[in-house]
């Protein structure tokens, strides 16, 4: 659907839009993308055009859900527009979930920001529309862990480690500091958290052929432990 100028220096979006192509940018207010951003335009990316797919084979109710009464097939994929009409995707919108404030959280923008911490392999953040805070699953990275505790002179191992007081307040503070450097809000940032030393992966049914996140999936593999963090206040 887009294509990149061999011409263009410049790095970070996936081009522009085949000429048999229309695209055109949603508003999504609770996210607060809006297509009168400045620099640059935001929203939802749509798309219409003969070599878009025409619909799902006999499931109506899922043409729907992607398809606008104008024929605008809505991508879900939150993007911002460049001046030389290249598109960059931001965001995803269809995995968003509700606080009991009413506040919209974007659990993959968040995932992004906190695992630029060293200390974290993988997570999965979650929330209650009950709840008015956010927690979240995570799997640390042991050989950095193991680098880390050696360096501070500390000699737990495994899950003592893991468990420690130092390990805990340091990861805890780190989230903080990827949270402050992301200019997240108090709602964005994570209260609780469990440490799991299972890696996410195909096999397990957490994690698709393409690596992404199966959130559904891991909504139900951990929803014991999701409940557990919201009822130890």
């Amino acid at each position: 659907m887009t294509t990149t100028n061999i011409n263009d220096p410049e790095s970070g979006h996936v081009g522009g839009p085949f000429t048999c192509c229309r695209f055109k940018i949603e508003d999504i207010d609770e996210m607060e993308y809006l297509s009168s951003d400045k620099p640059y335009p935001r929203g939802e990316l749509c798309i219409k055009g003969p070599v878009v797919f025409q619909g799902y084979y006999k499931n109506p109710e899922k043409d729907e859900e992607a398809f606008d009464k104008d024929g605008w097939l809505h991508t879900g994929d939150v993007v911002e527009v460049w001046q030389n009409g290249t598109i960059k995707l931001i965001d995803r919108k269809k995995n968003l979930f509700k606080l009991s404030q009413g506040e919209y959280i974007s659990p993959e923008k968040l995932e992004n920001v906190y695992n630029k911490s060293q200390f974290v392999a993988q997570i999965f953040v979650t929330g209650d529309s009950l709840k008015n805070y956010i927690v979240a699953v995570i799997v640390p990275d042991a050989d950095f862990i193991k680098m880390w505790a050696t360096k501070m002179g500390i000699t737990k191992e495994g899950d003592e480690l893991l468990k420690s007081k130092e390990f805990l307040d340091t990861l805890k503070a780190d989230l903080e500091d990827k949270a402050k450097s992301a200019n997240l809000n108090s709602l964005e940032k994570i209260k609780k958290f469990h440490i799991s030393t299972s890696m996410f992966s195909v096999d397990n049914n957490l994690l698709t052929p393409s690596m992404k996140l199966m959130r559904f999936s891991a909504k139900k593999v951990f929803k014991d432990i999701v409940d557990q963090l919201y009822m130890t206040e």
